[in-house]
């Protein structure tokens, strides 16, 4: 039997309900096409940085090098740990360690859930760019604490890694709707975001099956409000495509929806699969998180790991328990339920 190995870290606060309930819908789609999906769990999390300083070993990029996988949940705690440690300390090193610089997000109703739109026939995939840009972390602070302090935050954008981000949603667009939106803001940042346009340009020649349109960030935010339906596939930089998904994910019913995924796109080192959500704290004892974020995540890990089947079968397992108005409404339907549920449509 086929198996693959896969790094589970839950992480803090419901991230550890909602990839319980991701692993358990993933093992039984694995059970149901005859292969095995092997989890090792990891603690690291706020607690663990709390109890030893650390968001994760010193050795943790080369312990979870050897793993076909990672299955994250969701890390924070902010009222412990400040989320600029958390982030810093345990996400943005390994993505940047395994070069997993496409950031893919997919957002559209699924069927039963009610966004706030009028709009409903939209399928939008945003493909942020996921190791350089606006969170390179470069620059710093002096004078700290006195009336002279200054912050220097320094975004940085390679021609390398820009051209392999767009590259990577030219490809997506030619195999879904044909269409790329490229977002900047190079009306007001006249080097990087100029630079981003430079090379959509001349990209643009290698794809001339795809139809390319540059926005301003603020007019695509406005566009995804407005006329969410005339996207497919949106491209933009790191800052930019955080924030841009966030409307993706309030556009499709909210957090509990939006999954992700963090792709090696060559496969020389693992990929990692999270849902958007944070670790909610507010609800963390309380049962009731939506698993169809962190379960969606996991459907698009099936299909990075080639299990096609298997990841199509969790998707229409998810959208048959919406459709009958289970994990519909936030606080409604237990993560318990909503899990059984989805499991019940897995058999």
């Amino acid at each position: 039997m086929k198996s693959y190995s896969i790094a589970l870290i839950p992480g803090d606060g419901i991230g550890r309900d909602v990839t319980a309930a991701a692993w358990t819908v993933l093992e039984t789609a694995a059970g149901n096409f005859g292969f095995a999906l092997v989890g090792t769990e990891f603690p690291w999390s706020c607690r663990f940085f709390k109890d030893t300083g650390h968001m994760m070993p010193e050795d943790g990029i080369e312990t979870l090098r050897g793993f076909d996988a990672i299955l994250l949940g969701a890390v924070g705690w902010p009222a412990e740990v400040a989320d600029s440690v958390s982030l810093h300390g345990l996400l943005l090193p390994i993505r940047k360690a395994f070069v997993q610089y496409a950031n893919i997000r997919p957002h559209r109703l699924l069927p039963g859930v009610t966004g706030p739109l009028r709009a409903e026939r939209f399928d939008i995939l945003c493909i942020r760019e996921n190791t350089e840009g606006e969170y390179s972390g470069a620059g710093g602070r002096v004078h700290q604490g006195t009336l002279d302090e200054v912050a220097v935050e320094t975004s940085i954008f390679t021609r390398a890694g820009v051209e392999r981000i767009l590259r990577f949603g030219f490809e997506q667009a030619r195999s879904r709707r044909g269409k790329l939106a490229s977002v900047t803001k190079s009306n007001a940042q006249k080097y990087s975001m100029v630079f981003w346009d430079e090379i959509t340009r001349k990209l643009a020649a290698d794809y001339p099956d795809v139809e390319v349109t540059s926005y301003h960030v603020d007019a695509l935010a406005a566009r995804m409000i407005m006329a969410p339906e005339s996207l497919d596939v949106v491209v933009a930089s790191n800052l930019f495509g955080d924030i841009l998904t966030d409307i993706g994910a309030a556009i499709q019913g909210g957090l509990g929806y939006a999954a992700s995924a963090n792709i090696n796109p060559d496969r020389s080192a693992p990929s990692m699969f999270e849902p958007v959500h944070g670790s909610a704290p507010d609800i963390a004892h309380l049962g009731i998180a939506n698993p169809i974020a962190a379960i969606w995540s996991g459907a698009m890990m099936l299909d990075h790991l080639r299990e096609k089947a298997a990841a199509e079968q969790v998707m229409k397992a998810v959208e048959a328990t919406t459709a009958s108005g289970i994990g519909t409404i936030p606080g409604k339907d237990s993560t318990e339920a909503i899990t059984a549920a989805i499991v019940a449509a897995l058999t």
